[in-house]
């Protein structure tokens, strides 16, 4: 019986960054900083790398702005709030103009969606201030600024988790 060649076998060629890069992109949008880090992870040189997701851009396969829209809608789809999605496009190498652009362009009221998100979770409102509390850090972890949280569980927040960009 003939063996099947595994990916560590040293009678298969390794593929191209290219065609790796290629392999990514069809399961599902990456960045270029998110496929710049695979292909290195995989064992691919810097200008191989570079050329690799250059050449991919190009032929429109790989688009940050599309990633970035993408990622956006599946975010907002899990119910996660602007701060959460401003430091995820963040960590993807995004600038800052771009960020604000999109989340701009987002057609939310947050409040309402903080809501939703607590009603998912928890049910209906209480008047126990130690729940309050606990309602409000779900909805900071989940990335809403402390004027949306303590519009929605009328809990007192710190202002400070504003200022997180």
């Amino acid at each position: 019986m003939k063996r099947r060649p595994g990916p560590d076998d040293p009678a298969k060629p390794k593929r191209s960054a290219y065609d790796k890069a290629l392999g990514l992109l069809a399961r599902r949008e990456h960045s270029r900083r998110e496929l710049k880090t695979k292909l290195r992870q995989g064992g691919y040189e810097g200008e191989e790398t570079s050329a690799a997701i250059d050449r991919l851009g190009e032929q429109q396969y790989q688009d940050d702005d599309r990633f970035s829209e993408m990622l956006l809608r599946s975010r907002i789809a899990q119910g996660y709030g602007p701060m959460r999605l401003r430091v995820e496009l963040k960590s993807h190498g995004l600038a800052d103009a771009r960020i604000r652009e999109l989340l701009e362009a987002v057609d939310i009221d947050w409040n309402v969606m903080a809501a939703a998100q607590l009603r998912r979770r928890y049910g209906a409102g209480t008047n126990d201030p130690a729940e309050r509390n606990k309602r409000a850090q779900f909805l900071l972890r989940r990335g809403f600024a402390a004027a949306t949280v303590r519009n929605v569980t009328h809990a007192d927040v710190d202002e400070a988790a504003d200022d997180v960009s």
